[in-house]
């Protein structure tokens, strides 16, 4: 239904439903550098004491030193628990990128087998900044590593092995496949970290239509409450109105107090409604056949130029009764509005049902889902169709719709019907979740 496209662009607005994404606090940033400066300490002095190598150790602790005083220096100056911003996040990362570049160059450059270690500030620089700062941080990584490449001071080797000469092909080879370490891992993690984004932000808005129906559930009983403690003081209020009028002599005064007695009158009838409307909690109401259920979910949909029918396949038993369970109702409504947009004249709801599940399939005689979409359908933010009003659907709408039944133990599948063709959604409801008479079986 239309409610969760609303529902999808008030969460793409709220803040209070979008977490947040790529934002590091200092204290993330000081603790990950305390640790590359343990590791690199260790390295270091086990090189050149266990192993033997002839390291620069006075240049290369230096080096880590410096590490050593920036975290001091933000340590003891700054509030540790606050977020950095995108210029401070990129200046401590090209920080660390020039660091270790610059241990790698005192210790043989890309030949080193440590190189690649540049590649983890970039890493961390994908999963915090936005794409401009990253891609920054990348090419900077890059244009380092060729630097390093060619001016660097000689690879520790033995000394009864003398100098370890690499032929230049080699050391070219070292440095593609630096580059293409960066390159890559850089961008898978960029897709990965941008899918979870998406993902997490889309779970928020499922989230937030089951609370507003919890909300209205809650409405709901609360309206039938109040009609039932309102009862007693409006007919209190109208046997006194109706006492005025009989005793008063003044026409206007009667006149108004006819009025009350109306008004009140009113104020009852309309309190009766309110508590005479069936609730969540009332059994019989709770109970649906399975073909009212469906004809229930695209009643609202009738009437737009579009033929929409329902029809029951049969199966093993009675016609299933199922639970007047909201989610499935609005997932339902969802898939068949969508059905509705993209069809040329018809949309079929069938149903059948066996000992196990409910099969619902949902059908257009549109256009269908074109290949390239199909496999990712049920994505957040995935817009595949244009339908009659000429804009983009089944995104994020489609996505609460399919989790919203996965959360009741469905499944749903999307595919293109055979000849003539049109899309098809079908979903599978497990009757043990849904089916009233399982239900009570189970119990």
């Amino acid at each position: 239904m239309a409610f969760f496209e609303a529902e999808a662009d008030e969460t793409r607005t709220d803040p209070s439903l979008t977490p947040l994404f790529g934002r590091v606090r200092l204290r993330t940033l000081i603790v990950l550098r305390w640790l590359a400066v343990t590791g690199q300490t260790i390295t270091v002095l086990g090189v050149h004491y266990v192993l033997g190598f002839d390291l620069p150790v006075l240049l290369c602790l230096g080096v880590i030193a410096a590490s050593v005083a920036l975290n001091l220096v933000i340590a003891f100056t700054q509030p540790t628990q606050r977020f950095a911003s995108d210029k401070e996040t990129f200046a401590q990362l090209a920080y660390d990128v020039l660091q270790v570049m610059a241990l790698v160059a005192l210790t043989g450059g890309t030949a080193n087998p440590f190189a690649f270690v540049v590649a983890a500030p970039v890493l961390i620089g994908v999963a915090s900044l936005p794409v401009r700062w990253w891609i920054t941080l990348a090419g900077l990584t890059l244009a380092g590593s060729l630097l390093i490449a060619n001016w660097h001071m000689p690879l520790p080797w033995s000394e009864r092995a003398g100098d370890l000469a690499l032929p230049v092909l080699y050391r070219a080879g070292l440095w593609v496949a630096l580059a293409i370490t960066i390159a890559f891992t850089a961008v898978y993690a960029w897709r990965v970290g941008n899918e979870a984004r998406r993902m997490a932000t889309a779970l928020a808005a499922t989230q937030s239509v089951l609370a507003r129906e919890q909300r209205l559930s809650a409405l709901g009983a609360l309206s039938a409450a109040a009609a039932h403690e309102l009862g007693t003081p409006l007919a209190t209020i109208q046997l006194t109105a109706k006492e005025m009028a009989r005793a008063v002599k003044d026409p206007e005064l009667q006149e108004d107090a006819a009025l009350l007695v109306s008004q009140a009158q009113r104020c009852r009838e309309i309190l009766k409604r309110l508590s005479q409307q069936p609730s969540d909690t009332d059994r019989m109401h709770d109970r649906i056949a399975l073909g009212d259920a469906l004809e229930e979910v695209a009643a609202p949909l009738q009437g737009l130029g579009i033929q929409i029918a329902v029809r029951l396949e049969g199966g093993e038993g009675e016609v299933p009764v199922v639970r007047r369970r909201p989610e499935v109702l609005h997932a339902l409504g969802n898939f068949i509005e969508n059905a509705v947009d993209f069809a040329d004249t018809r949309v079929e709801v069938s149903a059948r049902w066996d000992r196990q599940a409910i099969h619902i399939v949902v059908g257009d005689d549109g256009a269908g889902f074109s290949p390239e979409i199909l496999a990712k359908l049920g994505e957040p933010y995935i817009t595949s169709r244009k339908g009659r009003t000429g804009l983009g659907g089944l995104g994020l709408g489609v996505f609460i719709a399919k989790t919203l039944i996965e959360r009741v133990g469905g499944e749903v599948h999307f595919d293109n019907a055979p000849a003539p063709g049109g899309a098809r959604v079908s979903l599978s409801l497990p009757r043990t979740r849904v089916d009233v008479r399982d239900e009570d079986g189970a119990r």
